[in-house]
């Protein structure tokens, strides 16, 4: 019972956390957006790269930390043809 508990209560707190995010992100691409269409070679282009940046570098990681996993499973897919 008290594993449900804290289960939900986490679930609650990234759900919680995510909603309230929501807004600042819209408006933080609208600005962007504006800025990038008056002056293209402003703080709105840093920006986007950072956003890439924080987006590939968890994929990066999860490659690292499973890629045995990885290897063996294009290994199975290989051996079932």
């Amino acid at each position: 019972m008290r594993k449900i508990f804290f289960f939900t209560l986490f679930i609650l707190m990234i759900v919680g956390n995510q909603l309230s995010l929501l807004a600042q992100c819209a408006m933080c691409k609208a600005a962007a957006e504006s800025d990038l269409q008056n002056n293209p070679n402003s703080v709105a282009k840093g920006i986007n790269e950072g956003i890439i940046y924080l987006m590939v570098i968890p994929y990066i990681l999860m490659a690292f930390f499973f890629r045995k996993e990885i290897i063996r499973f294009i290994k199975g897919i290989k051996n079932h043809k």
